[in-house]
């Protein structure tokens, strides 16, 4: 079928659902409603698709479009619920079982008959990992359902007026319900609010005598104080005292002032450093290998189990600052000298790694210059794994991945993905050529063609289609909280195969064999000069990309699937500095 997805973002869902309909052989293409009813109205016309489908849409469809064509509808709530804070209320209730409706477009919002729904069990996590994760599950599992049950012709979808239909309404959830009452609010209540609206809209407070966004939170089981009293600080986030214990909050956003750029999450400790420079708080690091009965936060986990070493590291959003990608290497050089086998890379749930920090990026004093140490950083993390030969490196993708992100997992020996994953393994939508031994390992894996068919046309790969092309080595099918226990089940199960000396060995060989044809500090020379010219150059388009992408503001462009120039062009004559002699 020819079907048009219409968002108000293309987000994780709507890149998951063009994916998973695009893999089943429909014709997909998407409009972004938050240009405006116009577009929308264009696409329609242009396309006359068989099939209207809204995955995430935050304003209403033109009443013309769904009075002329059948218009589905994708609603974070169980049949029968209606308002535009579905997802909200399950998180703040604690709901043990919430549900996603496929819902045709009418008039009253919410109101309309019901093509497919899907529930799913609330995990204890904050709202965007569960958006991404179990509802993101759901609601694939109900719109190829819909999307089956429209082409076939036969189904008549069941009008909410049927009784079994509990239909409720829920107000907008308002951000005055999320205050935290320090001084009353026990650290299971503060958890539940902060981890309510940890992406957006955050968590509204004040500290320092500025009103803030709160983002994300993570329980502490040692340090104690003053309910509202900040303690200490650990990779980036901030410690507070709550009345009966205390809290690690990961970011902050400033509220915006009028006149101000619109501002952005960012670590919490940064952004507190830069509104009072003269705070002083202890830095309390977390061991690498944290007892199992600790209940903290850490972005960065070893634990070892036989002949099989565990990296965990899961970082707010997916991305990867300097410093984390630092902090990162320095635990992937400590997991080397344990004895192990086979070695895993990733976390538990949620993100793999997106790349680069573009929030840090953005914020520093000079972005260019810290995109260049930034992305030599995950440069050199791609390059110790690559070069690592006496152990085999499993990459496994709990989560979606995409840039820099989708190249270390690439850099591993194996990737193993949950089937929900979606990858982005392309730069092309921030108008940059790449870096992370990409012209090495992405050729390795699907060969030249594919290779510059998933950079040039930058559009997202589902899990299956990764398997199906060569990005991904094995599909994991567990439920997101169930995905670590079953990566260590295989690990184990590789570390005792019979075959895995000879294994090793020929991944050394291999190895030794590519670098005498090409070493890898050739293609991470070519790939700097073309990053460099970029980062550098304040009129490439990268520039402002990254600021309407950090900033939430529009880039121009009312459809996500039209790229920004081809960073790919000849460089005509300039050189970057790792060609100079420069340092990387």
């Amino acid at each position: 079928m020819d079907i048009l997805l219409v968002a108000s973002a293309f987000n994780s869902l709507c890149q998951r659902v063009y994916a998973e309909l695009s893999d089943r052989g429909h014709r997909v293409d998407v409009v972004l409603a938050s240009q405006g009813a116009e577009p929308v109205r264009a696409a329609v016309r242009e396309r006359v698709p068989d099939l209207v489908i809204a995955p995430m849409l935050t304003t209403a469809l033109p009443e013309d479009v769904w009075r002329e064509h059948i218009c589905l509808i994708v609603h974070p709530g169980p049949p029968g619920d209606r308002g535009p804070s579905a997802l909200d209320w399950a998180v703040a209730a604690e709901a043990p079982e919430w549900g996603v409706t496929v819902l045709q477009a009418e008039a009253g919002m919410d109101a309309g008959p019901v093509w497919a729904a899907e529930p799913f069990r609330v995990a204890p996590v904050g709202k965007s990992d569960l958006y991404r994760n179990e509802v993101a599950d759901a609601a694939v599992t109900a719109v190829l359902t819909a999307v089956r049950r429209h082409a076939e012709g036969a189904f008549k979808p069941r009008p909410q007026s049927d009784p079994a239909i509990d239909v409720v309404w829920r107000d907008p959830f308002r951000r005055q319900r999320r205050r935290v009452d320090w001084a009353h609010d026990d650290t299971a209540t503060v958890l539940r609010k902060l981890r309510g609206a940890d992406s957006r809209p955050g968590v509204l407070d004040e500290l320092l005598g500025r009103e803030l966004f709160l983002h994300g939170g993570h329980p502490e089981d040692e340090l104690r104080g003053r309910p509202g009293e900040l303690l200490a600080r650990r990779a980036g986030a901030v410690c507070r005292a709550t009345r009966d214990g205390a809290v690690w909050i990961p970011e902050l956003r400033p509220r915006k002032n009028s006149g101000d750029p619109a501002p952005f999450r960012r670590p919490a400790a940064a952004v507190l450093a830069a509104l009072d420079p003269g705070l002083e708080l202890p830095d309390v690091p977390a061991p690498l290998e944290l007892p199992q009965d600790r209940c903290t936060y850490t972005d960065i986990r070893y634990r070892q189990h036989g002949d099989i070493g565990l990296l965990s590291f899961s970082f707010p959003g997916g991305a990867m600052s300097t410093d984390q990608c630092r902090r990162l290497l320095a635990a992937y050089e400590h997991a080397l000298t344990r004895p192990t086998r086979v070695l895993v890379l990733g976390g538990p749930r949620d993100f793999f790694s997106n790349g680069i920090h573009l929030n840090v990026i953005e914020a520093a004093a000079e972005p260019g210059q810290e995109s260049w140490v930034n992305l030599n950083a995950m440069d050199d993390l791609v390059e110790a794994v690559l070069r690592t030969t006496d152990r085999l490196v499993v990459a496994a993708l709990a989560g979606n991945a995409a840039a820099g992100g989708a190249l270390l997992a690439l850099a591993a020996d194996q990737v193993w993905s949950r089937t929900g994953t979606v990858l982005n393994p392309h730069y092309r939508r921030m108008g940059l050529y790449g870096s992370e031994f990409w012209t090495y390992t992405l050729p390795r894996r699907v060969g030249e063609d594919e290779a510059r068919r998933l950079t040039e046309e930058a559009l997202p790969v589902s899990a299956a289609n990764a398997e199906r092309i060569g990005l991904v080595d094995r599909l994991v099918p567990a439920a997101p909280g169930k995905f670590a226990a079953a990566v260590e089940r295989l690990a184990a199960t590789l570390a005792a195969a019979p075959d895995l000396d000879r294994r090793i060995a020929a991944k050394a060989s291999a190895r030794a064999a590519d670098e005498r044809h090409r070493p890898l500090a050739t293609y991470r020379r070519a790939e700097l000069a073309r990053m460099h010219a970029l980062f550098f150059d304040p009129h490439a388009p990268y520039h402002a990309l990254r600021a309407a992408f950090v900033r939430k503001t529009p880039s121009g462009s009312p459809r996500p699937l039209a790229a920004p120039p081809d960073p790919r062009q000849p460089l005509t004559g300039r050189t970057g500095p790792a060609e100079a002699g420069a340092p990387r």
